[in-house]
């Protein structure tokens, strides 16, 4: 099956439980029983890099245990990068687009997507749950890849603040380890020229409003995680590659208002050459930025594997940090 059939599969919906998610493939785009029906797809034909190239359908397989959520979905193969629309009952005009994480070989869509999303809808912000192009799978200029898609949504996101009932100076960006570098590229790189221009919306800013990278990979230097780096820019990238894509050597006095949380037990992505690095360039450039290291939590604790920790209360942090910047609105 090419791409083209892929595409053309729309919104195939296969209901099953979790434990039967793992390795199984659902041809289309992998959609379950209880997600958003609304979908954007990013591009309008191939997207950029994609000429050649024969992907197989999603694939869909379940989080490593414990499985903590009912769903907890894992893909990888993603052909065709869309957008998941989850609207609040009640808007307050905000929106967020998320990146989940995974090493830049998958993504989380129900830990750190889905769950996240519809957590901050229930606070009245829009949510887009971003499936972004792994750079491992084939596409020319693999490093930019995860940021043309991270531009795109953005920018399609804010040419549709009409239909969306958003307001475009309150658009942010989430992002979790690897997501959180997708984050950080966006709000550091917005402006970076990496794709041509598709149509009228690639005219539009896509600098976030504010930026929220969660227990980010930041840095592609000494103490990086490795996985994501050699995904990104391949094995035995070179020095001026790697400087490139460290975020934390990217930061300007442009970068969006930025609000991070990690776990000072994180040995998979440690805080001190990724988020907290970032952060005190952000500081150095004087970004309005706020950084919530909590003891515990390790790494990837999204939401359910934050239940019972001090960590838990990242979401609220995050609501009042943007309600104090007025990304948010008081309920």
């Amino acid at each position: 099956m090419d791409r083209r059939e892929i595409m053309g599969l729309g919104l195939a919906a296969a209901a099953l439980p979790a434990r039967a998610l793992a390795d199984t493939v659902i041809q289309g785009d992998g959609v379950i029983a209880g997600d958003p029906k609304e979908v954007i797809t990013l591009w309008p034909g191939i997207p950029p890099g994609g000429e050649g190239l024969n992907l197989p359908p999603i694939r869909i397989t379940n989080h490593e245990p414990p499985y903590i959520t009912p769903v907890d979905r894992a893909i990888d193969q993603v052909g065709i990068p869309v957008m998941n629309v989850l609207r609040p009952d009640r808007p307050d005009g905000s929106a967020m687009i998320i990146a989940p994480g995974g090493g830049y070989s998958r993504e989380m869509l129900d830990f750190e997507g889905m769950d996240t999303a519809r957590r901050f809808a229930r606070e009245g912000v829009t949510c887009f749950v971003l499936r972004y192009r792994l750079p491992a799978e084939g596409w020319a200029r693999r490093q930019d890849v995860p940021l043309q898609d991270a531009q795109r949504a953005m920018r399609l996101v804010r040419a549709n603040t009409a239909h969306y009932g958003i307001d475009a100076a309150r658009i942010g960006f989430m992002g979790f380890s690897a997501g959180g570098h997708v984050a950080a590229s966006i709000a550091t790189r917005f402006a970076a020229n990496v794709y041509d221009v598709v149509d009228a919306a690639d005219q539009i800013d896509a600098r976030p409003s504010f930026s929220v990278p969660m227990y980010p990979v930041i840095t592609m230097g000494e103490g990086c995680h490795a996985g994501s780096r050699d995904r990104l820019l391949g094995d035995n990238a070179a020095p001026d590659m790697i400087a490139a894509y460290s975020c934390e050597r990217l930061v300007t006095p442009d970068v969006p208002p930025t609000f991070l949380a990690l776990a000072a037990d994180d040995t998979t992505v440690p805080p001190l050459p990724n988020a907290m690095a970032y952060y005190l360039a952000l500081q150095q450039a004087r970004v309005p930025s706020e950084i919530h290291m909590f003891e515990v939590g390790g790494h990837g604790f999204g939401l359910s594997r934050a239940v019972g920790k001090p960590c838990a209360v990242w979401p609220e942090l995050v609501l009042a940090w943007g309600r104090q910047h007025a990304f948010f609105r008081s309920a």
